[in-house]
């Protein structure tokens, strides 16, 4: 199957941070670092931008759970997030580790991230009153008769290089990389996530129910060896 036309790909790789990674991170994905090999190949192919996002928290971050009273247990304790102008409007959210603090060693890139292709960074997270999965935005972006707290500058990037489809790799498969992919259609571009350049923070299980989750959004997960890929491979540089 030939690509599509016209055909402008972008590579985005979220959240490819020390804290994500197993054995010291404060919130490791399993076999977090097994995607940076594949990640550096696909920084070798001709994508028209290169992206790499960084979670980038306050330590008065909302999601932490030791910033709620009685510091609840994290990952099994939610918290509702209130959209600080408009009351009305809330959502329920997953309370985390202390993680990707602003400035500490656990926000830096993975060590052996090939960051030196990655043409810019895109920080999110930094808004300490809403979760904010998703490179684009928060969730209040999709909500009606609300508006976003946090927007990155991330569609702006992507639309003002007339980028056509976007490449998302990353962690974690079942959060920040499925919202920010579900987002990426929602923005207007093809998108397709490199099934060996992520992994799940629930493992096998929570891949295949994000990999679900894609597809009913309109994302297309695809393999390092697949056509979809061979695309870009074969692109002018």
């Amino acid at each position: 199957m030939p690509a599509p036309t016209p055909f402008k790909p972008a590579l985005l790789i979220v959240d490819l941070q020390e804290d994500f990674c197993p054995p010291s991170g404060a919130l490791p994905v399993p076999c977090g670092r097994d995607i940076i090999a594949p990640i550096n190949t696909l920084l070798t192919l001709p994508f028209a931008l290169k992206i790499a996002t960084k979670d980038w928290h306050p330590a008065s971050h909302i999601s932490f759970a030791t910033n709620h009273p009685s510091s609840p247990p994290p990952f099994v304790s939610t918290t509702t997030i209130v959209h600080p102008t408009n009351a009305a409007h809330s959502y329920t959210s997953t309370l985390w580790p202390v993680h990707c603090v602003q400035q500490s060693a656990g926000a830096e890139f993975a060590a052996g991230f090939d960051v030196d292709k990655v043409n810019t960074t895109v920080y999110k997270g930094m808004d300490e009153r809403v979760e904010m999965y998703s490179a684009f935005c928060d969730p209040f972006q999709w909500v009606e008769g609300c508006n976003a707290v946090a927007v990155s500058e991330l569609s702006g990037l992507l639309k003002e290089k007339g980028v056509t489809d976007v490449y998302v790799a990353g962690l974690a498969m079942d959060y920040c990389v499925l919202a920010t992919a579900r987002d990426a259609v929602k923005f207007g571009f093809r998108t397709w996530v490199v099934r060996e350049g992520t992994r799940a923070v629930g493992g096998e299980e929570g891949a295949r129910t994000a990999e679900k989750e894609m597809r009913e959004a309109g994302v297309t997960v695809v393999a390092m060896d697949g056509g979809e890929v061979a695309w870009v491979r074969e692109l002018k540089e």
